[in-house]
């Protein structure tokens, strides 16, 4: 009876995690957003908590973790339990922009995380102030060679993806522009419309609003296929450009070494909501692609994207602070 007593106790141990695992999540689950209220990825984290909260029975509360380019949300997120209680927004500036250009990150953004799913992707835009006299890439980069010093382009600070991936054209093109550093996208329209700066690289999003204006003309966009916000204007393949895919994109992370069984259960979960028409309709409405993947997959993206801007950093001597 004592020996039976005995094994039945160990078998009970020894089922704890998994039960543990299988109740996951069994209280409610953080994910940090490393941007202010209001922004993009802050967007992002709400649409996808409300749908998980759904799908899984238990909250997913927000938590702001705001500065130093997402870093600190970042080494919050490394340094965290990984029991899948704390989970993060990972987009293109804490996993790909960030490591490419900062030495002093305080994380490694490959070896710290494990990747979990990845949400979506929105393109960049390469558009022109209305007062430039061109109205395709081939004749932005005739006018551009014939007129050099008078064609700066505007980014939303050093190292971010709107400037490398215009160190990456300007490379491929030979166009000679020079950047402009501003606090924030917006200040970088601002100027143009006023004449300061020609041309300008933002996000699909940001630059939809000045596009539909009238104020901005779009010569082409990143990505392998036209947008069907933008159906006429062209991808860079399309103009004569490989290899131009920068994507604004954000996925799910969570600190390294968590359990492979909540990692999977998470990306079932998630992978289950991108494949509702409602979310891909929240999504589109923010010029927002779903992008599906196991987190295989989605590390090796990392790790590419990582790689990728790191190359485009170091052959225009990019390093920021």
């Amino acid at each position: 009876m004592a020996r039976a007593f005995l094994l039945s106790g160990v078998l009970t141990a020894l089922g704890a995690p998994a039960i543990a695992q299988d109740a996951y999540p069994s209280r409610p689950v953080k994910i940090i957003a490393p941007q202010a209220p209001g922004g993009g990825v802050d967007l992002v984290a709400r649409i996808i908590a409300e749908k998980l909260r759904v799908a899984m029975g238990q909250s997913f509360v927000i938590d702001n973790e705001a500065g130093a380019g997402g870093a600190i949300a970042a080494q919050m997120t490394a340094r965290a339990k990984p029991d899948g209680y704390t989970l993060m927004i990972g987009y293109v500036a804490t996993h790909a922009t960030n490591p490419a250009v900062k030495k002093n990150l305080g994380y490694d953004a490959v070896k710290d995380f494990t990747p979990i799913a990845m949400l979506g992707g929105t393109p960049n835009l390469l558009v022109v102030a209305r007062a430039v006299p061109v109205n395709t890439l081939q004749e932005f980069v005739a006018y551009a060679k014939a007129n050099p010093g008078k064609v700066d382009y505007g980014t939303s600070g050093v190292g971010t993806l709107n400037h490398l991936v215009m160190e990456q054209f300007k490379h491929a093109s030979g166009v000679p522009s020079m950047a402009v550093p501003y606090r924030s996208i917006g200040q970088a329209f601002t100027d143009a419309m006023g004449g300061q700066i020609q041309v300008i690289f933002p996000g699909l999003a940001a630059a939809l609003p000045h596009v539909r204006s009238g104020a901005f003309k779009p010569l082409a966009v990143t990505g392998d296929k036209r947008q069907p916000l933008l159906p006429n204007v062209p991808t860079f393949k399309e103009s004569g450009y490989e290899g131009f895919d920068g994507l604004t994109w954000y996925g799910i992370v969570g600190p390294a070494k968590l359990p492979d069984a909540i990692t999977q259960k998470l990306n079932q979960e998630i992978n289950k909501v991108l494949a509702s028409s409602e979310l891909r309709d929240k999504f589109n409405a923010e010029a927002l692609t779903v992008m599906p993947m196991t987190p295989q997959q989605f590390g090796k993206y990392i790790a590419d994207e990582v790689a990728h801007w790191t190359a485009v950093a170091r052959a225009s001597k990019i390093e920021a602070e």
